[in-house]
């Protein structure tokens, strides 16, 4: 028997009982279509969170409370209040200091904000003028917080674009007063729109004088975090170690080891996320790849039950000048077919199920080549290494043996 006709014999038995057909492909479908979605996830919420790290400002810095260790965690001092408004205004102006182009402080908390009947739960940040300098955001009607606003703890918000569509429905949200924490603070500026990473979203932030929230809000004299802009990328190392010479010196430290602040570059924090989501997905999806093993089994089961059913037909197949490697070739066929059927549809499945799971968590897929073609790759694999044994078997038969069978 040539191929071609070993291989329309194989699909005629595959079709003559599509239940066990279909059976036998759902292991592969589910565990193929589980990796796929993983990956494709994995991937866009890889890309998600650079995007939104990258767009928080170029050549940033952040100074943060407590100490790190040499693998870069933050250690258990993370949380205490080690940072105050004079650092930052002390960084700002510092002569020594000539690597940084601007300083801003901040404290934040979620709150309930309010208008009306209409409220939500909205990140309130208490910043500084050049917060907006830092972190590029831009606004599109009114004005961002001053410096005199800032001095004279005034009660002001500047809110984001999801903030204002939710809370004011369209009218004009400047010079309206919204409620947060039962205070009353007056709209002065809509930021622009810069979206999120599914977990966090900028347009969705109120944004008041540090002081402000620091005495009305918070009741406290620290800051959460100090974000610092270098003047240039060159100048990164440079505005680095500027920034902790000053902040040891002030708060009365000498050995750079026992400093009780951290400081963080973008490519420290991307690089963090990065191998956080990548290592999970790699987790979740060698998780979901012990389908396929459970899925390969699954096709070796149905295999050898098929093999048993047709002992007689390879008896006679057999008898009429069948070769061993005819038998072997066309059950090999058999569960590759199988196997790469449940592939593709599995590779279907996963690209739907990450497209939804994508927009229900709120991050934009990423669809790259490697995850259909690895996931085709190893089904195929599998049918042939599950499916060896089974076509092996049936090839080894003796006629007279088989043709007895009942």
């Amino acid at each position: 028997m040539d191929l071609k006709e070993t291989t329309a014999t194989s699909f005629e038995a595959l079709v003559s009982n599509k239940l066990r057909t279909g059976l036998a492909i759902l292991g592969i479908v589910i565990g193929i279509g589980a990796v796929v979605a993983l990956i494709t996830l994995g991937k866009g919420a890889q890309d998600s969170v650079t995007k939104s790290i990258s767009s928080l400002g170029s050549n940033m810095l952040t100074v943060q409370p407590g100490s790190t260790n040499d693998r870069g965690i933050q250690g258990a001092g993370g949380s205490s209040a080690t940072l105050t408004l004079d650092d930052a205004k002390a960084l700002s102006n510092n002569p020594a200091i000539t690597a940084v182009g601007a300083v801003s402080a901040e404290v934040s908390r979620n709150f309930q904000v309010t208008i009306g009947r209409n409220n939500g739960n909205y990140r309130t940040i208490g910043v500084l003028p050049a917060y907006a300098q830092i972190r590029n955001n831009t606004v599109a009607q009114g004005s961002f917080i001053t410096q005199d606003q800032v001095n004279s703890m005034a009660k002001v918000a500047v809110i984001g674009p999801s903030v204002a569509t939710e809370l004011f429905k369209g009218a004009d949200p400047i010079g309206q007063v919204i409620s947060i924490k039962q205070v009353d603070f007056r709209v002065v500026g809509v930021t622009n729109s810069k979206g999120g990473n599914g977990f966090f979203s900028e347009d969705e932030v109120v944004y008041v004088p540090i002081t402000t929230a620091q005495k009305i809000l918070l009741g406290t004299k620290s800051v959460q975090s100090i974000s610092i802009e270098a003047k240039s990328a060159d100048e990164m190392v440079t505005a680095t170690n500027q920034v902790g010479f000053v902040l040891l010196a002030r708060h009365h430290l000498s050995d750079p080891a026992k400093a009780d602040f951290s400081i963080r570059s973008q490519a420290d924090i991307l690089g963090a996320a990065t191998t956080a989501t990548s290592t999970l997905t790699g987790l979740l999806s060698g998780i979901a790849a012990i389908s396929l093993l459970v899925g390969g089994i699954g096709i070796m089961n149905v295999m050898l039950v098929t093999i048993t059913e047709r002992t007689r037909e390879i008896g006679i197949r057999k008898a009429i000048g069948a070769k061993r490697k005819d038998i072997l070739t066309q059950f090999l066929i058999e569960a590759i077919v199988l196997t790469a059927s449940g592939g593709i549809i599995g590779i279907i499945l996963g690209f739907a199920l990450s497209y939804f799971a994508g927009r229900f968590i709120g991050i934009s897929i990423s669809i790259s080549y490697f995850a259909p073609l690895l996931a085709f790759s190893v089904s195929s694999a599998i049918g042939l290494i599950f499916g060896y044994y089974p076509a092996r078997r049936a090839a080894l038969m003796q006629p007279i043996v088989a043709l007895r069978y009942e």
